[in-house]
């Protein structure tokens, strides 16, 4: 089967914590230039806040992950940074109810509507639970999606890690992502047919496989994070720590699948 050529695709590169980084990562060529505040209790960090100015100098776009969602915490945080983009990822689904969406979601909806109105010039970007490609999982990731559609400006597929015993085995406790599995292209795949909103592939995404996810899934935008960071000796990823030769072949590989 022949594709017909894409428009351009959405880049999205993830742990950008200092600016000198994001002045490679811009270079580069990356549109969305992500960085992670982790603690709720220490989030003003300064050399963020740095790197966020400098990608306000530029053609770029800065999305910024809160890894808390107290909303005065939320709105302090958005008044110091004042990112282009908000990124929100909680898990979503109860931990061991797997069909339903999580009783999270109606607070997380209010919150994303209360952003709207209090900061209109900043978009928001909400994570998809999908569950990685080697699961069996019931997953809603759909109706979710519903849910969170009429407050959001963009989605984000990223690889829910489901068990037995349920879904609390997460990287970062009760938030998706930096995994590097792949979710499942499938499921992203109706997220996408589904979808009104721009929807962002993530999940295990490395210059290996972009640009078969992009030819298969046909998204809006591809994100990586975990497999465009350095290693150490030991081959495991650095966390904040990019790899800039991956960073360039990731959009080497995301340019080839658009022609």
């Amino acid at each position: 089967m022949v594709l017909n050529k894409m428009e351009k695709v959405i880049s999205q590169i993830y742990e950008i914590q200092t600016p000198d980084e994001a002045e490679q990562i811009v270079s580069a060529g990356v549109d969305h230039i992500g960085s992670v505040i982790v603690s709720a209790s220490d989030w003003k960090q300064s050399r963020i806040k740095e790197t966020l100015a400098y990608v306000a100098q530029t053609e770029a776009k800065s999305s910024l992950i809160l890894l808390f969602n107290d909303p005065d915490l939320v709105f302090s945080a958005l008044e110091y940074y004042q990112p282009d983009i908000v990124h929100f990822c909680e898990v979503l689904i109860d931990s061991h109810v797997q069909n339903i969406p999580g009783a999270i979601c109606d607070a997380l909806v209010q919150l994303q509507s209360q952003i709207r109105i209090r900061f209109p010039e900043i978009k928001i970007m909400r994570t998809i639970p999908i569950p990685g490609n080697n699961l069996t999982a019931t997953v809603p990731f759909l109706e979710i999606a519903k849910m969170f559609e009429p407050v959001s400006d963009y989605f984000l597929t990223d690889t829910l890690i489901v068990s037995h015993t349920g879904n609390d085995d997460q990287p970062v406790e009760g938030f998706v992502g930096i995994t590097g599995k792949t979710c499942d292209w499938d499921s992203a795949t109706r997220l996408v047919a589904e979808s009104q909103i721009p929807v962002i592939l993530a999940g295990g995404l490395s210059p290996e496989n972009v640009y078969e996810g992009i030819r298969t899934v046909r998204p809006a935008g591809v994100d990586s994070c975990t497999l465009t960071n350095m290693c150490d000796a030991g081959g495991t990823s650095i966390r904040f720590k990019k790899d800039i030769a991956k960073v360039k072949q990731f959009l080497s590989e995301m340019r080839r699948a658009c022609v």
